[in-house]
């Protein structure tokens, strides 16, 4: 897991580095999936996890931005500062898709590694 974190923000920093910050979200997105997948991983975006509620299957709960390897998840954000509530939902994506590893990164930062925060659940 390891090794595929560091991927994940290896590749993330070439995509920073070509584009800089204050693009749009889904820009970056598209970028670091095909990133990834040069580099051989195993990606998926825009991964539809549903929320058991009330013993019943609820499809549409939320969509992780990219999952990598079938165990990290990799949460996109351009925004001016990571908020609790970022971390917050990471960390329940976390939970309800029973994953270890998370990545949170914002793009909309000067150098990449002050944008990437690792959580574990």
């Amino acid at each position: 897991m390891n090794r595929i974190s560091g991927e994940i923000v290896d590749a993330a920093i070439a995509v920073h580095r070509e584009l800089g910050p204050g693009l749009l979200e889904s820009a970056y997105e598209a970028c670091l999936l095909r990133e990834l997948m040069s580099r051989g991983l195993a990606v998926s975006s825009q991964v539809e996890v549903p929320i058991t509620y009330g013993g019943e299957i609820i499809e549409g709960g939320f969509r992780l931005d990219l999952l990598v390897e079938e165990l990290v998840i990799v949460e996109l954000k351009c925004v001016d500062h990571i908020l609790p509530v970022h971390h917050a939902q990471l960390l329940s994506y976390l939970k309800l898709s029973k994953r270890p590893l998370g990545l949170l990164i914002n793009f909309n930062v000067k150098l990449l590694k002050d944008g990437i925060t690792r959580l574990a659940n």
